[in-house]
């Protein structure tokens, strides 16, 4: 109680706080738009930086390890970052984010995963500074990239019409794919499945023609690193597993309207057909419980036949087992037409991540700031930001930035690398798609290809900014609702209850939790966001 009380303390005082702000450094006189250094001295500036890979600025969240993107930027700008993380012995972004606010006292950069939403509340209150004006005035490249990319400055704005953070903007178009051993459809006689039906018949190929040759009934037709991507499934009978790049979310349907997937009748007819798969032997009988780990065990053990995954790292396993499964080719093919002949691919990479960094009300240089922030949309800031120090992880090739070959050739993966580096975390910047692009095998490079001449993305959802009642009505219902929708999601797949019988019940259960109400402040928001 102690700490909600210091929470309630401390933002009665934000909103004066900024107006102080607003009528002594934002009108202190700045070097020259574009300018490096940034300052003429160095500043000092504190930042939590909560993320999956490191609870921490710093090599593994550790702030004694500075990044070697850190100390480049800090040649270059003149700015400092300093480590003043909260939570770094919890890896939930939310408790972390608590636990900050609970103190009272922020970094003058709050930053990391999922920073939108309490960013996008505790703004309007005078917790973080509106950008609007800063950007416009001391950010040009920011600026440029919103002119450039129109709907995205719209679609992170809280309810009062600023926006609060600068995100982190993925690069890109296609993100995963449905992948099929060719090798084994080639032993079986078959073509490549263009349809629901006819993926149906693969996969009993694959489950009853021992394509792997070891004279056992062990073949897994369809198997996923992520449980949730059993959903993916959903889509071949026209229903849908999520409205953007995270999962269990949101969409806009046909009308204009927002609704949840997993509240529509497609969705009952979709559940019951994935059910009789999973009791059939054709998903992945661990498909809850496996975990992270089944994609490398599943191919190495010649046992997995169909996924749906991300393109790079998917199509690097011809390399990587060419040697242990003779013969092994596993490749992109085209989403099969659903039950009502649409072919869509569901996940695209997101334009705008709920994931960036913000101007905490404390800070006493918040045009310094935005002028850091801005740094990171130049060339050399984005350089720095997506492929690390110039030098050491890249060089410049006929204008192109080019990952070293030991950076390409390392038993380490690239991204994995970079993340050691400082680079690809979730500060606010521009991701630039060459960066992956490099260490995307052909394999992979064909299907981005298919996929784009086939026109398969959809239009995603890029979320709403509720004001303080909206908000409330959708913390009232929604964690319950989506506890309870993934409880019976599970359990209908695994086969405990039939959605058919007990869909009735189910739609009555979920309007007694609420969906309703949910419903009606997400599209008053939407309507009030995007008009």
């Amino acid at each position: 109680m102690t700490a909600i009380r210091n929470r309630e303390d401390t933002m009665r005082n934000l909103k004066l706080t900024v107006a102080v702000l607003g009528t002594t450094a934002l009108t202190a006189p700045a070097l020259a738009e574009g300018h490096l250094p940034i300052v003429e001295e160095p500043l000092e500036l504190t930042i939590h930086m909560h993320w999956p890979r490191a609870q921490g600025y710093g090599v593994g969240g550790d702030a004694s390890k500075i990044y070697p993107v850190e100390e480049v930027a800090r040649e270059m700008t003149g700015i400092h970052l300093i480590d003043k993380t909260s939570g770094k012995n919890v890896t939930d972004q939310a408790e972390a984010m608590n636990l900050l606010l609970a103190q009272g006292n922020l970094p003058d950069i709050v930053g990391g995963h999922l920073i939108q939403q309490p960013v996008n509340q505790y703004g309007p209150e005078g917790a973080f500074v509106p950008l609007n004006e800063l950007v416009e005035e001391h950010a040009p490249n920011i600026a440029k990239f919103w002119e450039e990319h129109p709907g995205l400055k719209e679609a992170i704005s809280s309810y009062d019409g600023n926006y609060y953070y600068i995100p982190y903007l993925p690069d890109g178009k296609f993100g995963r794919a449905w992948y099929i051993r060719q090798d084994w459809l080639d032993k079986l006689g078959l073509e490549q499945p263009q349809n629901v039906d006819e993926l149906y018949e693969v996969f009993k190929a694959f489950r009853d023609g021992d394509p792997n040759g070891n004279g056992k009934k062990d073949e897994i037709p369809y198997f996923a690193r992520q449980w949730e991507e059993v959903n993916r499934l959903l889509t071949l009978w026209d229903a849908r597993s999520s409205g953007s790049d995270t999962y269990h979310d949101f969409y806009v349907n046909d009308e204009g309207s927002v609704v949840h997937p997993y509240a529509q009748e497609a969705y009952r007819d979709g559940i019951a057909n994935i059910a009789k798969w999973y009791a059939e032997g054709l998903i992945d009988p661990e498909i809850f419980t496996r975990g992270s780990s089944s994609r490398d065990y599943l191919l190495s053990e010649n046992l997995g036949g169909s996924t749906h995954d991300w393109f790079a790292s998917t199509s690097g396993y011809n390399d990587a087992l060419k040697d242990k499964v003779e013969g092994f080719n596993f490749i992109p093919f085209l989403p099969p037409a659903s039950a009502g002949g649409v072919r869509m691919e569901e996940h695209r990479r997101i334009p705008i991540k709920p994931d960036g960094w913000a101007i905490s009300y404390s800070n006493e240089h918040p045009v310094e700031t935005i002028k850091y922030f801005d740094f990171f949309f130049t060339p050399e800031g984005s350089n720095l930001a997506n492929f690390g120090v110039e030098g050491k992880t890249w060089d410049m090739v006929d204008g192109e930035p080019i990952y070293k070959p030991e950076v390409l050739n390392s038993d380490s993966p690239v991204n994995s690398q970079m993340y050691l580096e400082g680079a690809q975390i979730y500060r606010g910047y521009p991701q630039d798609y060459r960066y992956e692009w490099q260490w995307t095998s052909q394999a992979a490079r064909e299907g981005i290809e298919l996929y784009d001449a086939n026109d398969l993305l959809i239009d995603q959802f890029l979320g709403v900014a509720m004001n303080k009642e909206e908000q409330a009505v959708y913390d009232k219902y929604w964690p319950s609702l989506r506890t309870y929708m993934l409880e019976r999601n599970q359990a209908w797949i695994l086969g405990s209850g039939d959605v058919n019988a007990d869909w009735d019940a189910y739609v009555e259960t979920l309007d007694k939790m609420g969906y309703q109400e949910v419903i009606e402040v997400l599209n008053s928001a939407y309507a009030r966001q995007y008009g």
